[in-house]
């Protein structure tokens, strides 16, 4: 049974669709969810967005969201405001992991259930809907290291923030570790995206070209806006051409990898992810139990948290199989292929 059958089996166990609207005294009808942004700097959470805000509108819910602007103090009063309006259950991409606790704690006072959306929230009380953030970090070296299988090799990693950062790294390290120890990869930098900036990552990919005098390889960059930012220091050297990793399918970072300036963006469906976070709020909203949504099991952290959690698969796209994310629909031909001639399929 593939993911979306299994959401759409949870939907029709727990009857959300069919349970009578809670009234609420500010006027909203219906189940109330307050979806809580990090930011909307990645291009990729508008399609996040409109995915839950289907899901929402299938089960008769209503969506209120605020955009934390990349802070988490902001952060925080933003969710104070979602409860305050009557939101019944909360969805939350943290901004800072840790920053993120007085927030689940005050949801858990008023009794409204949070789902931890993309990022992981280190508390039981947080149902942990995401990819498989390690299987990505593989994902993402292994198709650099197939490029480039010898040399000195850049890690750029995401926020310090968020906890994805170390997950995609260690799957990273995984799949390289063999080749660091027989001598043929050497990590010459290694660096921290602050807020996973595009700027950021730019600057530290140039500080280490700098320090390098520019003799680098191959760069595992961990999501598409980081790449995007390695891309334009290496073009900046005339170095464009590199592998470099990335993910999120992001449109600009597709278009990359159509021009060979990109090896690999791992597609994490933002659709599926979305209406997954659509369907299992309005249900804990009704007062399932986060093990009883279906498709999800129990999770132990790196830390020693056990929690709920499911996670989806994602696919790696090079220029191998750029067909995929045509023919899913994700982008169109004419986007993928702009200023591509003569390329992968189908832009050749």
């Amino acid at each position: 049974m593939t993911f979306r059958n299994l959401l759409t089996a949870a939907a029709l166990a727990t009857g959300f669709a069919a349970t009578a609207p809670i009234a609420h005294a500010d006027g909203h009808g219906g189940t109330v969810v307050g979806v809580s942004w990090s930011n909307f700097q990645e291009e990729r959470w508008k399609t996040d967005e409109t995915a839950i805000k289907a899901a929402l509108e299938a089960a008769g819910a209503t969506y209120l969201s605020a955009d934390a602007q990349s802070s988490s103090a902001k952060q925080l009063s933003d969710i104070e405001s979602l409860i305050a309006q009557g939101a019944d259950a909360l969805i939350i991409l943290a901004q800072d992991a840790k920053a993120i606790g007085p927030a689940v704690q005050a949801a858990a006072d008023e009794g409204i259930p949070v789902v931890g959306y993309d990022r992981l929230i280190e508390d039981e009380r947080s149902f942990y809907l995401t990819f498989d953030n390690v299987e990505v970090g593989r994902m993402q070296a292994r198709a650099v290291f197939a490029a480039q299988p010898k040399g000195n090799y850049v890690m750029i990693k995401g926020s310090p923030t968020d906890p994805n950062a170390d997950f995609l790294r260690g799957g990273q390290q995984e799949i390289i570790q063999a080749a660091i120890d027989s001598g043929d990869i050497t990590i010459v930098g290694e660096a921290y995206t602050d807020g996973w900036l595009p700027a950021n990552a730019q600057r530290n990919m140039e500080q280490i070209l700098t320090a390098q005098d520019n003799e680098v390889d191959a760069v595992v960059a961990s999501n598409d806006g980081t790449a995007g930012g390695v891309v334009a220091a290496l073009t900046a050297q005339g170095m464009d051409g590199l592998p470099v990793s990335g993910q999120d399918g992001d449109h600009a970072a597709l278009n990359r990898v159509a021009k060979g300036t990109q090896t690999v963006s791992v597609w994490k469906d933002a659709r599926e992810l979305g209406k997954a976070a659509g369907q299992i709020a309005v249900t804990l909203a009704k007062g399932v139990p986060m093990g009883s949504v279906y498709g999800s099991s129990d999770w132990t952290s790196p830390a020693g948290t056990t929690m709920t959690a499911i996670f989806l698969s994602p696919n790696p796209i090079t220029a191998a199989n750029l067909d995929m994310v045509v023919d899913a629909g994700w982008i169109t031909k004419d986007k993928l292929c702009q200023g591509v001639s003569n390329g992968p399929s189908p832009c050749n």
